[in-house]
């Protein structure tokens, strides 16, 4: 027996009727390179680079996500949640009425006592809406009337591994479509010579304790293959094997691709498989690639004032300050989602000798990005969302002393902030109590920063979905959600 023939008796009943139903749609498919399936299914508007898109729920705020990740949980009470009261606590042990009996990690469960370890930074109050920063970001600091800030995100997850596969996925299991692949499901692409999705992986200056970083954060789980996200390296080639090998004309590699094209469409004829027509798609995107990415990374073209803009270190490939001047450059060619991870934000201890460090990579580049986008009139439409998977804890893990001292992962509370994209400027919304270790006011669980984000990009977070093995699925699961208007612009 033929091997197609065996397969075609061995697959299931659901799998039959899924080959039947998609075979109609694979010839539309082919030509919409970089697209959402949503497009073929309903397009209504047109994109200035004159593409169509899918109809959204309602006209988006935001076309385009860049997506700031510090990996690891930054320290909350060091950066954004003031907490004065604290310095009269140096030392003292937490109180059991603030811990309740809350679940802590293995890490800090056997210490003896919890001495609080007050923020040894000093802090100042900023712009119309009179936000606290601390004085390690005081570029940030210069733009906190154009962000909102939650100061009550949380989340159940305390370890880095399921908590930020919670926050990239809406789940802390592994294997679901990430924010990025659901926004490129739904919004299509506005630009056929670059990817829907990019994920680039910034080099912290300092590299004390880094947390693994896998690919399964960009993934796009059971949506189509194509909306994974590719991930541009920051040295050498940005992507492997993108270039021709030495000897080998664009002609030749043309040749090849048509001949491999051929035989996946017949494969893809024959077998139905839908990542046939993705791999069809990856080969033709990558040749297309070929000139559009050396046009993209090369810097060039960029003034003097833009580095004055992101600081020098924007000059410097890989770095954070150079991944978001790169994150500019890829929304404004069309990409719609880009994701940035910031590694080394996992302060267990030594917050005085490493903290410094990762604010003064993102702190220029932050007021940088912003300001670069607004100078360009597409603030409005690019969502810029900055945050961890989890928070710190105010008690100090390890030694203490005031100057310095170590925190813990704390998932009951912590702060990240958005800008531009339909978001309303000036804002801070939630409270914590003065430890900072319970919500006391409007807590946002990250279901509803993520049916709020959604919510800005045109979507009603109940009604985007995705049918897999006969359930609707959704980023935001099955647990109640909520928009948080009060962000909103």
């Amino acid at each position: 027996m033929h091997p197609l023939d065996e397969l075609r008796q061995l697959e299931t009943r659901r799998q039959f009727f899924a080959r039947g139903k998609s075979a109609v749609g694979f010839a539309a498919l082919s030509s919409l390179l970089g697209q959402s399936v949503g497009q073929a299914l309903g397009a209504t508007s047109s994109s200035p680079a004159g593409v169509k898109l899918p109809g959204t729920h309602f006209p988006p705020k935001a076309k385009n996500v860049i997506y700031l990740h510090m990996v690891g949980g930054p320290s909350q009470m060091d950066l954004y949640d003031y907490k004065p009261e604290m310095q009269k606590w140096y030392d003292k042990d937490l109180p059991e009425s603030i811990r309740k009996g809350q679940r802590l990690t293995t890490m800090t469960s056997g210490q003896a006592r919890f001495p609080i370890a007050p923020s040894k930074y000093k802090f100042k109050q900023h712009g119309k809406s009179g936000m606290w920063v601390s004085e390690m970001l005081p570029e940030t600091a210069k733009c906190v009337d154009d962000m909102c800030f939650i100061r009550s995100l949380n989340t159940e997850a305390i370890n880095h591994e399921p908590a930020i596969t919670a926050m990239q996925t809406g789940s802390q299991v592994s294997g679901r479509p990430c924010f990025g692949s659901w926004a490129s499901y739904g919004l299509g692409s506005l630009n056929e010579n670059l990817p829907t999705f990019v994920v680039l992986v910034a080099v912290p200056t300092n590299r004390a304790q880094e947390q693994a970083i896998s690919a399964k954060l960009w993934s796009s789980g059971f949506l189509p293959g194509h909306l994974t996200g590719v991930s541009f390296r920051s040295k050498g080639d940005p992507i492997l094997y993108i270039n021709n090998p030495p000897g080998v004309p664009d002609s030749v590699r043309r040749r090849v691709l048509d001949n491999i094209r051929t035989l996946n469409e017949q494969t893809l004829k024959q077998v139905g498989d839908p990542e046939t027509q993705t791999r069809i798609q990856q080969y033709e995107m990558a040749f297309r690639m070929q000139a559009s990415v050396p046009e993209l990374t090369n810097l060039a073209d960029e003034t003097e004032g833009t580095f004055t803009l992101y600081g020098e270190d924007a000059k410097k490939p890989g770095s954070l300050p150079n991944s978001m001047l790169m994150a500019r450059r890829l929304v404004e060619r069309g990409v719609r989602f880009v994701q940035i991870y910031h590694n080394n934000w996992d302060h267990h201890s030594d917050v005085a000798g490493r903290m410094p460090n990762q604010c003064k990579d993102l702190d220029r580049a932050t007021y940088g990005l912003i300001n670069d986008l607004k100078q360009r009139g597409m603030l409005d439409e690019t969502l810029i969302i900055w945050g961890g998977e989890f928070g710190r804890t105010i008690y100090s893990q390890g030694g203490l002393t005031k100057e310095n001292y170590g925190r813990d992962h704390h998932p009951r509370c912590f702060t990240m902030w958005m800008a531009g994209g339909g978001v309303k400027g000036g804002v801070v919304y939630g409270e914590t109590d003065e430890f900072s270790y319970n919500i006391v006011k409007d807590p946002v669980h990250i279901r509803d920063f993520h049916a709020t984000t959604l919510q800005l990009l045109g979507f009603d977070h109940n009604r985007f979905t995705y049918k897999h093995q006969g359930l609707d699925f959704k980023l935001t699961g099955v647990e109640p959600a909520r928009v948080v208007k009060e962000l909103l612009a």
